[in-house]
């Protein structure tokens, strides 16, 4: 129904990841990763990587295909049936590299970017710290500068892809005396320059990614892999939340999309009372309500989508893509097991597994509640910094002497 968003070449990705997800993703990969049998699918990693599905917004010159954000998009739709382990571990990539491709040096994305496109080195992102989590200026890891090195103490948790990743994007206070948005730095650190990687996280859902704790303890990390300025975190961090939120809202998409098609398909076969359930408005309208709730998700997605494309300042409308997307999986998941019964809160279906997954979506890359702050805040400053006058309907209430109604104070 969408397609007609996309360009021929990006229709043809979509297909290749459609098939990538059907084909090449056994469903025991899923299952052991779901029972915390399986701590990081490196395989899956490789596999993408072998179709050149990974990084795919990057100039080919580094491993990706230079396509736009729509066609990335597209892609992690079909990618996000296969839930929000496997799809979070295929958007890392998207997101450290975003920081990389940006920011960084040639030198950097010869030693990290490229091979990560070419599932060779495996990335995760270091955000989260046990004493705050949307709190992200609040971070008390330090990097101290020490001639061409910096002496790295801390810790971050939450850290998705921890046990697998061979290397981190850690952002860490370089200057710790400095106002917060001028005291922290992105930095690339190897897992063998001191990292200590503990798998402690007992997940309800999202599982199988390998996600951890992590603590540097005087790791020495060469000054050659600060990303971006010293004290620049904040613009790293800034551009980062544009995949971040972006790759989320789009993989949502293809949980609930996958989601309604075995919930609709249930209600088509299931009999009772002497016909199929799907006859009763009680179960119809819910699945009638999905349909339009994706569809109107999709929608913001591809137009954030686009929005990104064209360069435009986006912070408002990926908050509000994230927040939608992820709302709106959460319903939909609840509406598919409500319509199936009780077997739908069994592990006979896989909806059971997708509401555990979309949980987490709501919470992480942002709360959204931080999605509501955003939003909030860019609209405020839109409306009371307007330039061009609209009509001003206030004048058009049927009290025409109300004004000394109008009390504000």
């Amino acid at each position: 129904m969408y397609d007609f968003l996309l360009s021929e070449e990006e229709k043809a990705l979509k297909a290749e990841a459609r098939r990538f997800a059907k084909e090449d993703v056994p469903s025991s990969l899923i299952r052991s990763m779901d029972a915390d049998q399986v701590r990081y699918p490196k395989e899956f990693i490789e596999k993408a990587a072998s179709r050149n599905l990974l990084g795919l917004r990057f100039p080919r010159s580094w491993g990706g295909r230079g396509v736009r954000w729509t066609g990335e998009v597209a892609a992690l739709e079909e990618i996000g049936v296969l839930g929000s382990g496997l799809s979070c571990l295929y958007s890392l990539v998207s997101i450290v590299g975003e920081a990389i491709h940006v920011f960084g040096t040639d030198e950097q994305k010869e030693t990290y970017l490229k091979p990560t496109l070419q599932g060779k080195r495996c990335c995760a992102e270091a955000l989260t710290e046990p004493r705050g989590g949307s709190d992200f200026f609040g971070a008390t890891t330090t990097a101290i500068k020490d001639g061409d090195h910096y002496i790295l103490n801390g810790q971050k948790r939450f850290v998705v892809g921890a046990e697998g990743a061979d290397y981190f994007l850690v952002y860490a206070k370089t200057a710790p005396d400095a106002a917060a948005h001028e005291s922290i730095s992105a930095l690339l650190v190897d897992r063998d320059e001191g990292v200590e990687v503990k798998h402690v996280y007992g997940l309800l859902g999202s599982r199988g990614g390998g996600t951890g704790r992590i603590y540097f303890r005087d790791a020495k990390v060469p000054a050659r892999n600060l990303v971006g300025p010293e004290h620049g975190g904040a613009l790293v961090f800034n551009r980062m939340m544009i995949p971040e939120r972006l790759t989320t809202a789009a993989g949502a998409l293809g949980m609930a999309k996958c989601c309604l098609e075995v919930a609709a398909r249930y209600t088509n076969r299931r009999k009772a009372f002497g016909d199929r359930i799907r006859r009763f408005q009680a179960v119809s309208f819910k699945i009638a309500d999905s349909v339009a709730r994706l569809d109107a998700a999709r929608s913001l997605v591809y137009v954030t989508a686009r929005h990104v494309d064209e360069g435009l300042d986006s912070r408002r409308i990926v908050s509000e893509a994230k927040k939608t997307s992820t709302e709106m999986l959460w319903a939909v998941v609840n509406d598919c097991m409500q319509v199936m019964g009780g077997i739908g809160y069994t592990s006979v279906y896989p909806i059971e597994r997708f509401l555990r997954d979309a949980r987490l979506q709501m919470i992480w890359t942002g709360t959204n509640e931080i999605m509501n702050l955003l939003i909030q805040h860019e609209y405020y400053h839109e409306l009371l910094h307007k330039k061009e006058e609209t009509r001003n309907v206030e004048w058009d209430a049927m009290d025409e002497a109300g004004d000394e109604e109008k009390v504000y104070e």
